[in-house]
């Protein structure tokens, strides 16, 4: 439980540390995603998932997606299996420096309409990546770099071509802050994390990039409930997205020593 307030802000909104949950623990997490549609609807998801730490180096995600971001309809969307393995630690006293790899796939029943790559509910697809993360005291800053490729059906077509983007890179710089309480005195106390992530994409095959800023804030309860806020929005682009910016909330509960 200490490592939970010690390194609370590095808990990213959007993108993951190379730290892990702890050892033993399970969270269960609900994300809910509100998006204003390029045609002026409002859009939902909503991403329930378990995390499992199977080690302090190893953790694997399990996700679902249920939306109408890419239907006319709510519907379920897509399911996902995340895994991440911490390589290199190096700890000292109100400070620490960790890198990992970690890779992602998806089965999404969502059409092919956007060029942004998106594996979280939009399309069906495998990415592998990397990210370092350096805690200083109160400010946790964490960098990420990953490639993804597109497993849509229409990729494998012959004969077709549908001039459509399959693979991209993917980059992501990440702050976290830890502002209350400006001391510790027992578990139980509410911390406060303010976040910025600064979220960018540039397509390989079709070239077409976007780089957007999430800012974001964070309570945390009793050591072991999270309640995030979010907005991210783009800075600039060229690509066809389903929308360019978006407000998210999750809840998330972690039980330590579940397993």
């Amino acid at each position: 439980m200490q490592g939970m307030i010690a390194f609370a802000q590095e808990l990213y909104i959007y993108t993951e540390p190379a730290s892990n949950i702890p050892a033993k623990a399970l969270s269960a997490k609900l994300t809910a995603t509100y998006a204003e549609k390029m045609d002026n609807n409002i859009a939902q998801r909503y991403t329930p998932a378990i995390y499992l730490g199977l080690s302090k180096n190893i953790m694997l995600k399990a996700a679902a997606t249920f939306a109408d971001m890419n239907t006319s309809y709510f519907r379920y969307e897509s399911f996902s299996l995340y895994g991440k393995y911490r390589f290199l630690s190096k700890d000292e006293a109100h400070k620490h420096f960790r890198m990992a790899i970690f890779a992602d796939g998806s089965i999404s029943r969502s059409p092919y309409r956007y060029e942004e790559i998106a594996l979280m509910g939009d399309k069906s697809g495998a990415e592998a990546g990397l990210v370092a993360t350096q805690l200083i005291h109160k400010l946790a800053i964490s960098g990420t770099v990953s490639h993804t490729q597109v497993l849509d059906k229409s990729r494998f077509e012959k004969g077709v071509d549908y001039e459509r983007p399959y693979q991209a890179m993917n980059y992501a710089l990440s702050a976290g802050y830890l502002l209350l309480p400006l001391k510790y005195e027992s578990y139980q106390q509410t911390n406060l994390n303010l976040y910025a992530e600064l979220l960018a994409q540039q397509t390989l095959d079709k070239k077409r990039y976007y780089i957007d800023l999430a800012p974001a804030a964070q309570l945390i309860f009793n050591s072991n409930t999270k309640l995030n806020l979010g907005y991210r929005f783009q800075l600039g682009g060229d690509m066809t997205r389903m929308a360019r910016n978006s407000f998210l909330i999750s809840l998330e509960k972690t039980f330590f020593e579940a397993l």
